[in-house]
């Protein structure tokens, strides 16, 4: 990959859960660290996952120091005039703001990295990613192995007790390989709003039949 030597630019870093988005942007911030760039690194404050809030890691257990920030606008305001790369992993948590902020980075002649999930549990685009996407100079859409075939997981499968979740849960969920599976466009199952309620009510009038059948 190759950018002129004073061009600010954004790279995104997109895909399934367990596809090694993280540790992608960590090799890309460590060859800008072996190139002598000054790189600061952000995170989502809301993913404490593996290494902590304070360190941005991968499922592989690598790790480096990152600053955990709520809103977008707390990387504007921290970082640093001098810094040549910024990194943000965990893109998708961020408020919409973070456009703007990717934005204005580049236009200050910073190179931008930008790792997250593009699609939530349901298969539909999670925040701000394909905005990111759109106007990045690059964009990698990174893979990996659906549990269920063995075909390319494209999906984020959310479960609840091994099964999957219910399309009404709350779309943030921070979880881990307890709580998801990667899985391909064929593989992926979201109940429909709603059936998961009405199999629950069902149950319910199922139980409350049996009970009074006894008596007669």
């Amino acid at each position: 990959m190759h950018h002129g030597a004073h061009e600010g630019w954004i790279e995104v870093i997109s895909g399934v859960m367990f596809s090694g988005k993280s540790e992608e942007l960590l090799r890309r911030v460590r060859r800008a660290l072996i190139a002598k760039k000054r790189v600061q690194v952000f995170k989502s404050h809301l993913d404490r996952r593996y290494a902590g809030v304070e360190r941005l890691s991968s499922h592989n257990g690598s790790a480096i120091e990152a600053v955990p920030v709520v809103s977008a606008r707390e990387i504007r305001t921290r970082v640093n005039p001098e810094t040549d790369v910024v990194g943000i992993d965990e893109v998708q948590f961020l408020d919409s703001e973070v456009v703007s902020v990717v934005r204005w980075l580049a236009r200050r002649r910073v190179r931008v990295i930008v790792a997250g999930t593009d699609m939530d549990f349901r298969g539909e685009p999670f925040g701000s990613m394909g905005e990111l996407m759109a106007i990045a100079e690059v964009v990698d859409k990174l893979h990996a192995i659906c549990v269920q075939c063995g075909d390319l997981a494209t999906r984020n499968q959310r479960l609840i007790d091994g099964e999957p979740a219910p399309a009404e849960g709350p779309v943030i969920q921070i979880g881990g390989a307890e709580s998801y599976e990667a899985r391909c466009r064929q593989c992926h199952e979201v109940p429909e709003v709603g059936r998961h309620q009405m199999e629950l009510e069902i149950a319910v009038e199922a139980d409350a039949w049996a009970d009074r059948v006894q008596y007669w």
